[in-house]
């Protein structure tokens, strides 16, 4: 019997994204993509003090907002492109390069990041990754991140390198959230007829 497609593992995501790190930087640098999401995920919080960019790519504009919302800030990526992009960009920080699937803190944070980067991840990893996430939170923390509006494993291409995606869809992350005591607070599908979706979660109390 075949074995069904899973996804792309981490290193080799990460090696696409070594090879797309100055294209992405150059184009994503002075974007304002994902923005407003931030800012209301953001808003949403009840303390500003700790958050963990998960995937943070070159850094850039959701590093930026973050700083300028005074967060005391962790931010992880497994692409060493990208994060040598990232020091140059943000030299007063510190960034770790981290495979977030055996990633583990004991820091609790406010607010946690995962813009289009789990969604990379092999899809037996989605929930527990999500999981995983959730427990980071302190109580009242807030959690945005993006997946797709299907369910399965694919690969497409972008600026020339292959990508792995793996979706479970809205219903099951709904699940998951609640699952980990956390309420989904907005959901859209920002970028219609595409099938991405971004999610703002609050941990209870």
């Amino acid at each position: 019997m075949p074995v069904a497609y899973t996804g792309m593992n981490p290193s080799q995501i990460a090696k696409s994204y070594d090879k797309i790190a100055s294209q992405w930087n150059a184009d994503m640098i002075g974007s304002d993509y994902g923005i407003t999401m931030i800012d209301r995920a953001i808003k949403n919080c009840a303390e500003k003090k700790t958050a963990l960019d998960v995937g943070c790519g070159s850094g850039g504009r959701i590093v930026n907002k973050l700083l300028e919302n005074a967060f005391n800030l962790t931010a992880i990526d497994f692409s060493e492109g990208m994060l040598a992009l990232a020091k140059q960009n943000h030299p007063q920080l510190t960034f770790e390069k981290a495979d977030i699937i055996e990633w583990e803190t004991d820091d609790r944070f406010d607010l946690i990041v995962a813009w289009d980067s789990i969604f990379h991840l092999p899809l037996e990893f989605q929930e527990p990754v999500v999981r995983k996430l959730c427990n980071f939170l302190n109580p009242l923390g807030i959690l945005v991140y993006t997946f797709g509006d299907a369910v399965g494993a694919h690969e497409d291409t972008w600026l020339g390198e292959k990508f792995g995606y793996s979706p479970i869809g809205i219903d099951e992350n709904l699940r998951v959230l609640a699952a980990c005591n956390c309420q989904c607070r907005h959901l859209e599908l920002d970028q219609y007829p595409q099938n991405h979706v971004s999610v703002i979660a609050r941990k209870n109390s």
